[in-house]
């Protein structure tokens, strides 16, 4: 090789021929051919240095050795590369966002910061639809060899089983597509484990997921999945930071826009009012303002544990030190400033207020519920400090966030029947869009906790409201948790009321023995069951025995000096007669 290494070469220096065969490798696309050269010339210069030295005094031999050091960093920096490249040229999953397979070499990732692996990789698992749990599944069992031979033994028994089943072929293709990306990565993830930390992974995936959604915010479920990568990252000072930058860059003005909106219609606005003021459809502003409040909630959770964390450091691997160019995801995230907590929590008030109105299409004029001091906090930076609510509030907005309250409560329950109903009808399987999985009740109690209502009148509220759909069961455990039982007992005696009319009056259930018990009763409690009206329950129609058992608890509520315990006796004395004609 002739001007390889010649007898005027400076052994203090890399031989720039040489230096000029790695430029080319470091440079190609191609990386498994580049490889291969490298690994041809690296044998090459071997050869041509060894001779060199033997020339030479020994004493020299540490210098010339410096060429053969840049050729191991070279070799190594293609091999991580063509493991890299060959993880993102995964074809994309048939009905998914496709887009051009990405390209990478030596010089672009030296050229792409210390984020520029996981930037990649994000860009993948996006283009791959993978959802944030499998994912973390596959992360946290790379490097793991009895885990592998677990997984293949398990693959097996699962091909067997498709076998036998005769599943769709377009199953199978999903699952050997799985496998394959899941070998890769773990490949991928054992070569960069700096550059592929389980937080800087799962920060560029959040942050690729809400720039995705970003483009369109039709697709709620790119922000849910951005928030759940958030939330899967260890470090609060980096969960923090990208939370931070999530609500600056990519939410604030949705969220404000949304706010006004309701604020200007008085109510839970039409699709049309939606798509023109937020630049997306009612149905995904309902998930965006749940992902609001998911987010803020996190952020809230992040800023309390940032004290008790140190700072993680950002690093790559040593062959990749010489990297340069832009901040990673993770690095900007640690240099945000602190939140100011009750400003957060300000905002995550309002967020849950307007995804309850939204949720169940109630009237609210969100910024109405609070004075002039939340009003002007609202939508300023979440590190400045402001001027919040303090003290006792206006009579006058305590009476309108109890409203609001109360009508969530009513309408969650009312949900929560509808869907009981169609599990009765369709055997146990409801296709509503799964009510009981979110916590309003728990909701609804916090909410009342941060807006100085009594809570003691929601759980009453709702007791009522459960017992009004049927769904006694629910409320006879809620009702161990109410303080006043007196006012829920009076309040549960108009409910009986209402359940016997029914049972007594009703065309279809009227019987000649409800008639002559009706000739027993005391002439007031007949005069009142008959001023009962069972129209106002949602469920009237329930058995006999639920009657009879809400009585006995009403009873036990009330003290025998109550005004109105004379009656709840004689209620449950009727229930107990038309359960024996039965």
């Amino acid at each position: 090789m002739k001007g390889a290494v010649d007898e005027s070469w400076d052994v203090q220096c890399v031989s720039p021929w040489w230096q000029k065969v790695r430029n080319a490798c470091v440079q190609s696309e191609s990386a498994g051919a580049a490889m291969l050269a490298a690994l041809v010339a690296q044998r090459a210069a071997k050869r041509s240095i060894t001779n060199l030295a033997e020339s030479k005094l020994q004493s020299d031999w540490e210098c010339v050795s410096l060429e053969l050091e840049q050729w191991l960093v070279c070799v190594r920096q293609l091999e991580d590369v063509l493991a890299l490249q060959t993880l993102l040229s995964l074809p994309s999953p048939q009905g998914t966002l496709g887009g051009a397979i990405q390209r990478c070499s030596v010089k672009t990732l030296l050229e792409s910061g210390r984020g520029g692996v996981a930037d990649s990789v994000a860009k993948l698992i996006f283009r791959q639809d993978v959802t944030p749990g499998t994912l973390r599944d596959i992360v946290q069992r790379r490097g793991s060899e009895q885990r592998e031979e677990q997984r293949e033994e398990q693959r097996e028994e699962q091909r067997e089983e498709q076998r036998e089943e005769q599943r769709e072929e377009t199953e199978v293709e999903e699952k050997d597509a799985l496998h394959t990306l899941e070998e890769l990565l773990v490949c991928v993830c054992q070569r960069f484990p700096n550059s592929l930390s389980s937080d800087v992974l799962w920060a560029h995936c959040c942050w690729e997921y809400v720039v995705q959604w970003n483009k369109d915010p039709e697709v709620g479920r790119y922000l849910e999945w951005s928030v759940e990568y958030m939330k899967m990252i260890t470090s609060p000072h980096i969960q923090l930071g990208i939370s931070t930058m999530m609500w600056n860059t990519f939410i604030v003005k949705r969220f404000s826009a949304a706010a006004f909106l309701m604020e200007k219609v008085g109510k839970a606005p039409k699709d049309r009012l939606c798509r023109r003021d937020i630049g997306m459809g009612d149905a995904a502003m309902t998930s965006f303002l749940g992902s609001c409040v998911q987010l803020l909630q996190a952020l809230m959770e992040a800023d309390s544990g940032v004290e008790e964390a140190s700072v993680p450091e950002v690093c790559v691997e040593e062959v990749w030190g010489s990297v340069e160019g832009p901040a990673s995801i993770a690095e900007l995230a640690l240099q945000q400033r602190p939140v100011h907590y009750p400003l957060v929590q300000h905002h995550c008030l309002l967020a849950s207020l307007l995804h309850a109105a939204m949720s169940f299409s109630l009237r609210l004029k969100p910024l109405s519920l609070f004075d002039t001091k939340g009003k002007n906090a609202f939508f300023r930076e979440l590190t400045s400090i402001q001027l919040l609510p303090s003290g006792d509030m206006d009579p006058g907005l305590v009476a309108l966030r109890q409203e609001f309250l109360l009508n969530m409560l009513t309408a969650w329950v009312k949900a929560l029947g509808v869907e009981q109903e169609e599990e009765e009808e369709g055997g146990g399987v409801s296709f509503k869009a799964g009510v009981r999985d979110q916590a309003w009740m728990e909701t609804c109690m916090e909410l009342g906790s941060l807006l100085q209502l009594n809570n003691d009148i929601l759980r009453r509220h709702l007791v009522c409201e459960l017992y009004n759909q049927g769904l006694d069961m629910r409320a006879e455990e809620l009702m161990l948790e109410v303080e006043d039982k007196d006012v829920l007992g009076s309040q549960l005696l108009v409910l009986i009321g209402q359940r016997l009319a029914y049972a007594l009056f009703h065309s279809q259930t009227q019987t000649k023995a409800s008639m002559e018990l009706l000739a027993r009763l005391p002439p007031t409690l007949c005069t009142w069951l008959k001023a009962m009206d069972p129209s106002d329950l949602q469920r009237p129609s329930v058995p006999l025995k639920l009657i009879g058992r809400l009585v006995s608890r009403v009873i036990e509520m009330l003290p025998e000096k109550h005004a109105q315990y004379n009656m709840a006796l004689h209620l449950l004395e009727a229930v107990d007669i038309l359960q024996e004609d039965e």
